[in-house]
């Protein structure tokens, strides 16, 4: 399994024979470097999108025309995309799951918002989401957007992710000492690869709160463009 940070909230993974693209925001991206990107999303086989905010959605469908990979998301924001015709999509809900060839990725809940962008303001996009990706015998927990939730407890005793893929940067999400709160209150991970920090000033530039609260795992500081392999 290789699992590459394309920057921000966005994440290549390749995992049981599949190209899997999560929330891929190439353009305008200031942590991506854009003559990267014909290698980022090279045969990529299907684009998961947690929610329907600019820096996570913006590049889907560009992506998605591009390569033929099928977009799989939300049920509401996969149908009103797949009206427009060009693309492939498959839609769900929470607490479904999808089978991508030899992977299977179940929704769970987040709390944040979501909405694309539109000529007279907010166009409703569903609602946000996580993920639980399992394949080659691990499972990994996407929180997408979210702060800390009870729910949480629930998707280490139905799921047991040994791998966190946690957005920390505060303001919008969880900050760092929230995260690790959640991964050290509900989980029980192996792996933590913190994302959705560093982006913008008013997020968190640094992984080391997390790093110092979790002596008990290993939280990988992601490298853009540098594959993790596990």
């Amino acid at each position: 399994m290789k699992i590459i940070w394309l920057g921000h909230a966005g994440f290549r993974i390749e995992i049981g024979g599949q190209i899997l693209l999560i929330d891929p925001w190439l353009s305008g991206n200031p942590s991506f470097p854009e003559e990267r990107r014909e290698e980022a999303i090279a045969g990529a086989t299907h684009i998961l999108i947690t929610h329907g905010h600019g820096d996570h959605t913006s590049d889907a469908l560009g992506i998605a025309r591009q390569t033929g990979a099928t977009l799989v998301g939300i049920a509401d924001l996969m149908g009103y995309w797949g009206s427009k015709g060009e693309v492939e999509t498959i839609g769900f809900n929470k607490g479904g799951t999808v089978r991508l060839g030899d992977v299977a990725v179940t929704m769970v809940n987040a709390t944040h918002s979501s909405a694309l962008e539109g000529k007279d303001g907010p166009v409703y996009a569903g609602h946000e989401a996580g993920y639980m990706i399992a394949a080659e015998g691990h499972v990994i927990y996407l929180s997408g957007d979210t702060d800390v939730m009870a729910d949480m407890a629930l998707f280490q005793d139905l799921h047991a992710p040994d791998i966190g893929i946690l957005a920390c940067g505060g303001h919008f999400t969880m900050d760092m000492r929230r995260a690790a709160y959640a991964a050290s209150k509900f989980f029980d991970f192996k792996t933590v690869i913190p994302c959705h920090y560093k982006t913008f000033p008013l997020l968190e530039q640094s992984a080391q709160p997390l790093i110092d609260a979790l002596p008990d795992a290993e939280v990988i500081e992601p490298e853009v463009m540098t594959p993790i392999e596990i």
